[in-house]
């Protein structure tokens, strides 16, 4: 008995080691230090994760690279600054769980788990290859820290509130986040899970909304109004907060704020642009499928490293 209570003790530590080389806070120009290197930090990591994901496309002759680039600052911020896990030990009862439930974004999730320290990078180079563990929506079976299956739209949001409820009825201090598409919110079983969330007042649940206004082939707007999104979630229960998607001190601040066990969910709409940091890709519903040629690749990592010394 007590060297399994050993066991527990090491892996909550071990989930909870910073995923950032971060210097020491202490003055208050030491603490802005820490600020701006954590920032700077989040920014490389989503840029690399953009790289990867759009060399993964190319590669590959599919994916979808638009959705992949607007999510990356919200994967870069979860993994490297605010989640707690351990790669060696992916089931550690104490990690916090995330979602994917925009499942058809594996270049960017793929890219995020790698950093992370999940499996080695060299792997992405097989993604959508003949027996390759990375298929192109996220398969628990194969990948470690792939937490549940998604690819059928609406169905990533319901499980991590099953993980939420679960992490309730445990009295557990982990905490479930789950990233969607905004075109996903047209799945009736999204507002399902919202309404059920909001009923259990699962302060240990976050959805964090890839609001890019594009699904595949046109705007959510024209397809299926999502507005007024605020008000609807608010609506069900929820706390919200409205930031940009794409602004890693804001990102970071929203996500890493403490929740109380009986709080109110969040819900956290990111406003971002698909293809965000390339030019002939940002807002360009074609590049939900497309898939970069060997120019345009060259001249994508031009621009993202062009952003990146700005």
């Amino acid at each position: 008995m007590e060297e399994n209570e050993n066991n527990r003790k090491e892996s909550v530590d071990a989930c909870r080691r910073p995923r950032l080389s971060l210097p020491a806070m202490g003055t208050a120009t030491a603490s802005r230090e820490y600020a701006g290197a954590r920032v700077a930090e989040i920014r490389r990591r989503a840029n690399h994760i953009r790289r990867q994901a759009l060399a993964m496309a190319h590669r590959a002759k599919q994916g979808h690279p638009g959705g992949d680039m607007s999510c990356a600052d919200i994967l870069a911020t979860l993994y490297f600054a605010v989640m707690r896990f351990d790669p060696a030990e992916p089931q550690a009862p104490a990690r916090d769980r995330f979602v994917m439930s925009k499942g058809h974004c594996t270049g960017a999730f793929y890219s995020a788990l790698a950093g992370a320290g999940y499996f080695p990078e060299a792997d992405l180079e097989t993604y959508l290859q003949p027996g390759s563990r990375l298929n192109g929506h996220p398969n628990r079976n194969y990948l470690p820290g792939v937490e549940t299956n998604t690819g059928p739209l609406g169905h990533g949001l319901p499980v991590a509130v099953g993980m939420a409820v679960a992490g309730q009825i445990d009295q557990a201090d982990y905490r479930v986040f789950a990233l969607t598409g905004d075109g996903e919110l047209q799945e009736g079983s999204m507002w399902e899970a919202a309404m059920f969330a909001g009923h259990r007042k699962l302060g240990n649940l976050t959805v964090i909304i890839d609001r890019n206004r594009l699904q595949q082939g046109a705007p959510t707007e024209d397809t299926n109004s999502l507005e007024p999104l605020a008000d609807k979630w608010a609506a069900f229960g929820w706390d919200v907060a409205e930031i940009d998607g794409h602004d890693a001190e804001a990102l970071y601040a929203a996500l890493s704020a403490p929740r109380s066990a009986d709080a109110k969910p969040l819900c956290i709409i990111a406003h971002t642009t698909k293809g965000r940091g390339v030019s002939f890709m940002e807002n360009q519903a074609s590049w939900h499928h497309g898939t970069p040629s060997d120019a345009q690749l060259a001249q994508a990592c031009a621009e993202l490293d062009a952003e990146l010394q700005a």
